[in-house]
Parts: structure tokens; sequence; C-alpha cells
């Protein structure tokens, strides 16, 4: 199954850190670990826009 499949279209705006399978999501796609995820997820608030460009 594609990765895509797994993130709804909310999904792909917002980040939930108590979904296993959005946190393998954002992690792989991101190209970072959960902790550093949660890490601009606690920063930022789970907006994946403001969560990217905070791992810029």
């Amino acid at each position: 199954m594609d990765d895509d499949e797994y993130a709804h279209s909310s999904e792909k705006e917002l980040i939930n850190m108590k979904e296993n399978y959005e946190v393998e999501y954002w992690t792989k796609k991101l190209g970072v670990s959960r902790e550093r995820l949660q890490e601009a997820v606690d920063a930022v608030g789970t907006s994946a826009e403001e969560v990217k460009k905070y791992l810029i």
C-alpha cells in the first residue's frame, strides 16, 4: 500500500502524533526521526506546513 493511501486529505494538513501510521508517514516524508517530528509539533503545532517550515 502506498504511503499516500494512509493519509487522508485532512491528515495531510495536520499531523496527529497519536496515530502511529501518521507518524510513520510524516517521519518518512520529512526525513526526520519521531523525536524531531515531536519537537517540531511541540514548537509550532500540528499544521503540516508550519512543521515543514520549522524543520527547514
